[in-house]
């Protein structure tokens, strides 16, 4: 079962019964489990609030895979379709699937404002495949896996794919840009501030859904692909120098777009802590604009 999260004032102390307790965080982060709140109202903030995997991202991917417009691709934890409408071009037709109806509802926008319509939006748990699918040349996972049941999903996953098929997972932060200081026409985001300030409404300890995670996500996914009968077959490191110009509601809509501060968890106080933020960003950079350089990608093809 979920674990209920504790309660917190605007200092990030526990209030109510539990005040005082000492929680076993090693316990909590063991006992977490998905709940279809984990990204609930995060959807249209995500496709805004996130920078967008870059165009050498889908030909870097093309070139290693040899691709030549042909067969299927499905696409696990697709969010709002931010990698799947990317690489789909490079596939005769593609899946993608997720557990948020919120994030299927833009991906389907997201795919009409593009033309792109050779991709078919499925609702379903990564946990439930491969329900009616079929086969893939391709699976790709990006920024997803380490929500999922993983020892399950990679043995559910190699099921699918042909003898010949790949699993492509694609490791990237999108929501911040990388740390440290760096020539740009405006200010960096106050990213510590913002997390100071989402603490003090949500609490010290991470939220996530209806439960907390205190240690973070689970992590081991090499292992978990080798025991699950995967081998590494190429690494993919995608250097990105580019200096991205952030307005002022990108930056707010990626605060959003996180499952640690998504907008469900603020409750009836969702007003008064976006005001907050905006406060904050504002005397930060009065102009509201903002600039980070983007993050390196990683990306590992896994052959079964």
């Amino acid at each position: 079962m979920p674990v209920a999260p504790a309660a917190y004032n605007r200092l990030g102390q526990i209030d109510g019964p539990t005040a005082g307790a000492s929680l076993d965080w090693a316990l909590v982060a063991a006992s977490w489990e998905w709940d279809e709140s984990l990204y609930a109202g995060s959807a249209p903030h995500y496709a805004v609030g996130r920078m967008p995997y870059p165009p050498s991202l889908a030909r870097a991917i093309g070139d290693a895979l040899g691709s030549d417009g042909s067969g299927r691709l499905l696409d696990v934890g697709c969010g709002p379709g931010s990698l799947t409408l990317l690489v789909s071009p490079l596939f005769e037709s593609a899946v993608g699937v997720d557990a948020d109806a919120g994030m299927l509802v833009e991906a389907r926008r997201q795919a009409a404002r593009a033309g792109i319509d050779n991709v078919e939006w499925r609702q379903l748990r990564a946990e439930d495949l491969p329900a009616d699918l079929g086969r893939f040349d391709v699976v790709t996972f990006a920024q997803s896996f380490h929500w999922m049941d993983q020892e399950a999903v990679a043995r559910q996953v190699r099921a699918m794919l042909r003898p010949d098929g790949v699993w492509v997972h694609v490791s990237a932060t999108t929501h911040r840009g990388a740390a440290g200081p760096d020539p740009s026409p405006h200010p960096q985001p106050p990213w510590d501030r913002i997390d100071e300030l989402v603490a003090a409404y949500l609490g010290p300890v991470r939220r996530a859904g209806r439960g907390i995670l205190p240690a973070g996500t689970s992590s081991g996914e090499d292992e978990v692909m080798r025991r699950a009968g995967f081998t590494a077959s190429a690494r993919l490191d995608l250097e990105r120098g580019e200096i991205v110009d952030r307005p002022l509601d990108d930056v707010v809509a990626a605060v959003f777009s996180l499952s640690s501060s998504a907008p469900h968890l603020f409750g009836d106080r969702l007003g008064a802590f976006e005001a907050d933020l905006r406060r904050l960003l504002r005397s930060s950079s009065p102009g509201g604009r903002f600039s980070e350089r983007a993050r390196d990608i990683g990306v590992t093809m896994w052959r079964p």
